[in-house]
């Protein structure tokens, strides 16, 4: 389980890339386009309307899952949380 210490919150989400998948999930809902322009996460996504933070923790979940199909990481651990 992951656990967010400023918050003392726990994921119920124990999958790999859990971690990774809340990060963004909250840097979408906080950003301007989801906050100010009421328009959903994907949509924010696709419109290319997020702060360079947000893209970041994109690229995290990616390589993240992308990882999990690599049969390299038996080895090496999941990339990102």
């Amino acid at each position: 389980m992951i656990t967010y210490e400023s918050e003392g919150e726990i994921l119920a989400d124990t999958s790999a890339c859990a971690g990774a998948r809340a990060d963004l999930k909250m840097c979408l809902l906080e950003s301007d386009c989801c906050r100010k322009e009421k328009k959903t996460p994907r949509e924010c996504l696709k419109l290319g309307q997020t702060p360079k933070e947000c893209q970041a923790l994109r690229n995290t979940f990616f390589e993240c899952k992308r990882s999990l199909l690599d049969n390299r990481t038996r080895f090496r651990g999941h990339k990102g949380y």
